[in-house]
């Protein structure tokens, strides 16, 4: 409800004013209204107020049942019948609710929503009310628990919320825009202008919203893009309040006079089909409120401020003799709401009290209402005595006080560990004497224990660390899942649920806020998702990958650099590299180093992932290092890698090779130096650590110098010796790397044992060295004990959570020595005042020092870890330092300079705290990888993109297939002259074949349940012109050749036969998927549009990022919402009355099809500019396709138009 133009005291209304009431009668309230109330000392009626027994309700006609006071001298604000129980909710001038239940009005829950600001709309939900304030919207339980709290922008002043299904709420108030919230995600998911401000009541029907605006305007917006339709001008002043009903709008309001606003008597009431004004309805009272009443007739209920009501139709007159009198107790009604079942008004006074009106005794609030849940009564005064002689007595029947304290039992986490019950193995006599029936077992029983009893044994040594899967001997204890406590849940595998949308109803957004693009899970070899991540986050790797492009089918850099332009172009959609991986399932190395998964190993989890993961690291840069020493590029793929490397190596050489010296030396005294280079090192760790059980101390930095530095005795040949010597061999740094790779090799109990017990005493260490600076400064004073935490105080406090289970230092420094000799050590940012030690001036800063002093300071960038988890078979996640670049183009918005460390785990991604990256607990959380990066790493490369694909790429090719011949050809390429521009129409369609059927089960209830969806790759891909004089002619008609096997041609849907796609028999136009691929990038990158049916699975499929603005599909253009998607065959019959998909279907009839429809909708919607008479076309769309049951009728004899006819006179030219 608008206030405007009421009493201003009210509209100014403080909460102060009732904070120190006495429990003492109000001087305007009626003291025969208060008869048997009690008052709390806070003013408050704490019960309901008694009803007369001469009250008399007659069936039909609206009379007084109850009365109650909500809170006594606090005006109420808002009112509302609860949709799902038979309660009634009252909200005050001073952010309290309360609630009624019943037509007697028993207080059912009151509590505090706001402290300051009124509660100006109340909706109920299923699980709870939402209550919204000036710059609040909070979200509570019937008992008052609160659920959710979304604060607004304080700027906000909200007055209305709406809600339009059960997880979407539209919320205005006096500023210019509209919010929509998302329920589920407690987010706001669009922002929607509004063009006159002021919206304080907001109504929905099937056709409409509906937006009363304080300037005495009605809007009608579209439901779908919320665009205003239609606008009625109701009222010169202000805007009172206003109801729909059918086709029917009635209005109240203030208009402008002379001495101000005044209350109009004429209601304005407006025909919805024709969208004017009806004749305007006079009443005998003051409209303030108006309700529709629909019972057997259309009536209205009109609500004045003094307290008269008056019913009447809206195209009739108004008859004095059906007014009657609310009596309020205060002076004015400020709240009037009308139950669902349209038996009750609930009337809302400036004096707290409310006024139930009914049409019968026994009213019910809603058609079908839901019991109502009352707390249980206090029984702590009716316990019983208990007898402390009783052995058997449970001690759970004591009272116990609620108490703020912590309790003797709740034992900190550091001082106890889970100790889960482990299933005793199967009885030796049982497993001999069993048989067999197919796969159950049968044997007698023993008899060496008793009946369905097993003795409890808590496991006595320590837990073993397992790199698989942790599987129990008995099958019921693998359901018990005794380890998955351990696994944080952001840690655990994500698995995507399908629903027989596929993933289109999959919330993404849920397990990703970010604005980041995760990567699917459900590709075969996808395991490597993490590592991908890591080398996407390099900066110079990320640069020099995109401007790579070169002529090999199946090259990793070109289809790595395909995958991160997706990941640029993505704002938090996943992503999935399936290209990427189908190039790295053809690669034989990868298959001889055994990183090639079956479906069912990557599915039970028996791989062993930290092994895996480290080949595969070691794999992918060595791989890529091949890849880009490629000089010879052909020009039509030329590249713009070259600013970056140099003609002897590539820049994965510059970025990641440590340039060695490796000695050997032969008892006899030969010496044999030769040189190599390495991409990256392997820790080796100290013999015997795991004998001393005494924790000696070994710094990460001693670790990693032992590694690179490494000395070992071998067997090898000497030349002088001519003969096998035991040798000594040693390793010589000459050049340190840009980047810095180690795979940590825990891959037993052993290396386990040695992170873990360096972990403790580094622990114990942290502990004694931070309390022993807090009590060197105990004698400080006050100022100095504020500068303890601060960078300038140089003592900072991290929490002992923070210090667990952490050896791994954030930085180390590393420095070249006069003698080949390399020097490393852990680096804190404390440490910078080494650099003046060395003689360098602080202005200087590292990388002066590192051309000066060989010094080099690498950062931790990222570490990969395997997760132990019983239940799934583990994971690979990767915690990720994301630079500042990063979010800079992210956020699109400049300035922005943090740095940020996340968790990726596939499609989850969420923010973490450093010290997080480097804590491993080695029962669950392994490292696997780690990555650090020199500083300032980027300022040494060019960090441009080049984009490398040309025009030439849609330039005739070559065929693939043998018997192709120039009479079958289906296309004809562009040529020079008609190569796409920004905004060019392209008409496009794909045809998919089946690598893999889909993976279900069937459930207990019948239901179907995807766990693997099948496994498509595109066959065929079409392109045609959408403008020109050539409209309509492909130019892009590709069948895909595919080295996989095929399971289904799915011919029926496809048009592909078996042979098609096989380069010796095959008659099409036979290319590669890079080849096509290049193309569909290079029309994207150019800015044209797509025009198709379902374009959104084709580009999934096609593994393609298209900006939303360059697709126009069909499917949604021709689409109303909640309605069911139409096919394009029926749209073709339908609006442009042509018979296509008869046998099969063909992408080039398709394509030109959707072309001709995008046409037919411009004609129709006059370029988007006449949406109404669009959706009048809709709407006889839909009737037709239900009369239809959505089948084209076959006519006698009658085809669609073949492809033939058409290029007969193009292929004459």
């Amino acid at each position: 409800m608008n206030f405007e133009g009421l009493d201003p005291g009210l509209a100014e209304y403080a909460p102060a004013m009732h904070s120190a009431l006495d429990p003492v009668l109000d001087a305007h309230l009626n003291p025969s209204l208060l008869q048997n109330v009690e008052l709390d000392p806070e003013g408050v009626a704490l019960e309901a107020l008694p009803v007369q027994e001469s009250v008399h309700i007659m069936e039909g006609v609206y009379s007084e049942l109850h009365s109650v006071v909500a809170e006594v001298g606090v005006p109420v604000s808002v009112s509302h019948f609860d949709l799902h129980e038979e309660m009634l909710w009252v909200g005050s001038h001073g952010g309290h609710a309360t609630s009624f239940f019943g037509p007697t009005l028993e207080r059912y829950s009151s509590f505090q929503v706001n402290g300051s600001d009124d509660i100006r709309q109340i909706q109920s939900l299923e699980n709870g009310i939402l209550f919204l304030t000036k710059n609040n919207l909070k979200y509570m339980a019937r008992g008052g628990l609160i659920i959710f709290d979304y604060l607004l922008d304080e700027s906000e002043d909200m007055h209305s919320l709406l809600l339009t299904d059960s997880s979407t709420l539209l919320i205005g108030g006096l500023q210019n825009h509209i919010l929509e919230i998302d329920l589920n995600t407690v987010q706001e998911t669009q922002k929607y202008a509004v063009e006159t401000p002021g919206v304080t009541i907001m109504r929905q029907t099937n056709r409409f919203f509906f937006c009363g605006h304080t300037s005495g305007k009605v809007s009608l917006r579209d439901l779908r893009t919320f665009k205003v339709e239609h606008e009625f001008d109701a009222f010169s002043g202000s805007l009172s309040d206003f109801d729909v009903h059918g086709n029917l709008l009635a209005t109240c309001g203030f208009s402008s006079r002379l001495t101000g606003l005044a209350c109009d008597r004429f209601l304005k009431v407006y025909d919805l089909r024709m969208m004017r004004a009806i004749t305007p309805l006079q009443v005998h009272v003051d409209p303030a409120f108006l309700r529709f009443i629909p019972t057997y007739t259309s009536r209205l209920a009109i609500i004045s401020q003094s307290g008269q009501c008056q019913f009447c139709e809206p195209t009739g007159l108004a008859n004095p003799a059906d007014i009657f009198h609310v009596n309020p107790v205060g002076p004015l009604l400020m709240t009037f709401d009308v139950s669902a079942s349209k038996q009750a008004l609930a009337f809302g006074d400036s004096e707290g009290c409310v006024h139930l009106w009914t049409d019968s005794p026994e009213p019910s609030f809603n058609p079908y209402s839901r019991e109502t849940e009352f707390a249980l009564p206090c029984l702590v005064d009716s316990l019983p005595p208990l007898d402390w002689s009783q052995d058997l007595l449970p001690l759970s029947l004591i009272p116990v006080p609620l108490t703020t304290d912590t309790l003797l039992s709740d034992w900190p986490a550091a001082n106890s560990a889970p100790a889960p019950r482990r299933a005793p193995p199967v009885d030796a006599e049982i497993l001999r004497t069993m048989k067999k029936v197919g796969f159950i077992g049968y044997a007698p029983n023993p008899r060496t224990r008793l009946r369905n009893q097993i003795p409890y044994r808590l496991k006595e040594s320590d837990s073993e660390f397992d790199s698989f899967s942790q599987v129990t001997e008995s099958p019921i204890g693998r359901e018990e899942e005794p380890h998955l406590h351990m696994v944080s849940k952001k840690y655990r595998k994500v698995t995507i649920k399908y629903s027989k949308l596929g993933l289109e109803d999959f919330d993404f957004k849920h397990y990703n806020k970010t604005l980041f693009a995760g990567l699917e899970p459900h590709i075969p070899n996808a395991y490597c998702n993490c590592m991908i991540q890591v080398l996407y986050f390099l900066e110079p790797v990320r640069c020099l990958i995109q401007n790579h492009l070169c002529q090999k089918e199946f090259c990793l850099a070109c289809e790595l650099g395909f995958l991160f332009h997706m990941l640029d172009l993505s704002r938090g959609d996943p992503c999935q590299g399936s290209n990427f991986l189908r190039a790295f399932r053809t690669i034989p190395e990868a298959s001889a180093l055994g990183l090639i998964l079956a479906d069912s190993d990557e599915a039970s989890g028996k791989g062993n992932l930290a092994r895996l993961i480290q080949r595969w690291n070691r794999f992918i840069l060595t791989q890529l290092h091949q890849d880009l020493q490629e000089l010879e590029v052909p020009q039509a793929y030329r590249g713009a890698g070259g600013s970056f490397c140099s003609s002897g190596d590539s820049v994965i050489g510059q970025l990641f090779s440590c340039e060695m010296e490796n000695c050997s030396l032969c008892r006899c005294g030969s010496e044999t130096v030769r040189a190599s280079s390495t991409l990256l090192f392997t820790l080796s760790y100290p013999e015997g650590s795991n004998s001393d059980k005494t924790g000696k101390n070994c710094d990460f930095a001693q670790v990693l110098k032992r590694s690179i530095c490494l000395e070992q005795n071998t067997q090898a040949w000497c030349d002088n010796c001519e003969k096998y010597q035991p040798t000594i061999q040693t390793r010589n740094i000459r050049h340190l790397p840009d980047i810095l790779v180690i795979n940590c090799e825990v891959n037993s109990l052993k290396e386990a044992d040695f992170w873990r017990m360096q972990a403790e005493v580094a622990f114990k260490m942290a502990i004694k060295k931070h309390s022993g600076e807090i009590s060197k400064n105990k004698e400080f004073a006050l100022a100095d004990w504020k500068e303890l935490g601060s960078p300038e105080g140089m003592l900072m406090c991290p929490s002992i959570e923070e210090l667990k289970n952490v050896w791994l230092p954030f930085s180390i420094q590393m420095k070249m020595t006069k003698n080949k000799g390399l020097d490393v050590c852990n680096w804190t940012d404390g440490d910078e005042m080494q650099l003046s030690s060395l003689g360098t001036p602080s202005q200087w800063g590292p990388a002066r020092a590192e051309e000066e002093h060989g010094v080099y300071v690498y950062d931790l960038m990222a570490t990969v870890v395997h997760i132990l988890d019983s239940r799934t078979g583990g994971s690979l996640v990767a915690h990720i330092k994301v630079g500042e670049t990063y979010h800079q183009r992210k956020e699109v918005s400049e300035g922005v300079t943090h740095q940020q460390w996340y968790l990726f785990n596939d499609f989850l991604i969420e923010p973490i705290d450093k010290h997080e990256a480097v804590q491993f607990d080695m029962n669950w959380k392994v490292p696997a990888i780690l990555y650090y990066i020199k500083r300032n790493l980027n300022s040494k490369y060019n960090l441009n993109i080049k984009n490398p694909i040309e025009a030439s790429v849609l330039l005739a090719e070559a065929s693939l297939a043998r018997k192709q011949r120039k009479t079958h050809t289906t296309f004809i390429p562009l040529m020079l002259n008609e190569m796409p521009q920004v905004g060019d129409l392209v008409g496009l369609d794909a045809e998919f074949v089946t690598l893999n059927e889909e993976e279900a089960e069937l459930r207990s209830d019948g239901t179907k349940s995807t766990i693997k969806p099948s496994q498509m790759s595109v066959a065929r891909i079409t392109c045609v012109r959408g403008q020109g004089p050539n409209e309509g002619i492909p130019f892009i008609d590709d069948y895909i050749s595919t080295q996989e096997q095929v399971v289904d041609y799915l011919t029926q849907y496809s048009g592909i036969k078996p042979g098609d796609l096989d380069a010796k028999i095959s008659s099409k136009h036979l290319t590669t998927l890079k080849s096509t691929y290049l193309k569909l990038r290079f029309l994207i990158d150019i800015g044209v549009k797509f025009v198709g049916h379902g374009l959104q699975k084709d580009f999934r499929v096609i593994n393609l990022m298209v900006p939303k603005d360059q697709v126009l599909d069909t499917v949604y253009l021709f689409h109303m919402p909640r309605k069911r998607m139409i096919s394009l065959r029926f749209l073709a019959w339908y609006f442009l009355d042509l018979k296509i998909q008869g046998e099969t279907h063909d992408s080039i009839e398709d394509a030109r099809t959707a072309l001709q429809l995008y046409r037919k909708y411009l004609e129709l919607s006059k370029n988007g500019t006449e949406p109404e008479s669009f959706h009048k076309v809709l709407k006889g769309l839909y009737e037709k396709g239900r009369k239809m049951d959505w089948k084209v009728p076959e006519p006698e004899g009658q085809t669609s138009p073949k492809n033939a006819a058409v290029f007969s006179s193009v292929l004459a030219l």
